[in-house]
């Protein structure tokens, strides 16, 4: 392992890290594609076991043990080491977890190549919030879906808050990104998809009406924070459904919304 300890917040070998945006991160040309941050070393070893590569990490000492085990194969990869008041100098924020690493972003495969064998997709439509994305993977990954896709206009299932509160199962899940609807309704309808879009909408099918005949196929259609799914997206399902609510309330969180849809949807 190349341990290198570092003394100094203005050190430029640590320009990944010293207070650059996820924005910042995803648009640095060298190298081509970007980099995304992982924060803790469960988190850094999910990534790296799902085949990312990272290119620096950043650790302060007494989780230095827990950071060689991970980068075993990968011993290139330098670690700078640096004191908790030197990581808070550069990131601007207490590191409570005490290691972050400089991933570079893989390319995204095919829809095809992520979908595969699977039963039940998780569509997510111009979701902007990062911790409900981050949410919603988890519940995929606790809850038995087999993959997730995701609009162009989503939030980025690898900022850093997305991957922190999926507890890194943005690695677990297999993911990629939909083209518009125009070509992603003929895309999942060749892989043999039900699309399942839900939404409130009269004439909806209640979900546990739905669940009980489900198809073989489900793409379940998440939309945005407010404004639900757009025309298009209602345009495109092949069955609206909804989840029948109590209590006077008219609709649930769409990360909640998510996992009652898995579970319900789960096969067995």
């Amino acid at each position: 392992m190349r341990v290198i300890p570092i003394e100094s917040a203005g050190d430029e070998r640590l320009a990944d890290y010293r207070d650059l945006t996820d924005v910042a991160l995803r648009r640095v040309l060298e190298p081509e594609g970007g980099l995304y941050i992982a924060e803790s070393a469960k988190v850094i070893a999910r990534a790296v076991g799902a085949g990312h590569r990272p290119r620096s990490v950043l650790v302060q000492e007494k989780w230095l043990d827990d950071v060689a085990a991970i980068l075993e194969d990968v011993p290139d990869v330098p670690v700078y080491v640096v004191s908790p008041e030197v990581a808070e100098g550069i990131t601007g924020y207490v590191v409570h977890r005490g290691a972050l690493a400089a991933m570079h972003r893989p390319d995204l495969p095919t829809v095809a190549e992520v979908v595969g064998d699977a039963r039940r997709v998780v569509v997510l439509e111009d979701i902007v919030d990062h911790t409900n994305v981050g949410a919603i993977f988890r519940s995929c990954a606790a809850l038995g879906a087999d993959a997730v896709l995701i609009s162009p206009r989503c939030a980025d299932p690898l900022y850093r808050r997305s991957v922190r509160v999926s507890m890194g199962t943005v690695f677990q899940v297999p993911w990629t990104r939909l083209p518009e609807w125009t070509e992603a309704r003929g895309i999942l309808s060749a892989l043999g998809f039900h699309l399942a879009a839900f939404a409130l909408a009269d004439g909806a099918v209640p979900l546990d009406e739905f669940a009980a005949a489900a198809p073989e196929r489900v793409a379940l259609i998440l939309g945005a924070e407010g404004d639900g799914l757009s025309r298009r997206a209602l345009e495109a399902a092949d069955t609206i459904v909804t989840i029948p609510m109590a209590g006077g309330v008219d609709s649930l969180n769409v990360a909640a919304a998510s996992a009652v849809a898995v579970w319900s949807l789960r096969v067995s």
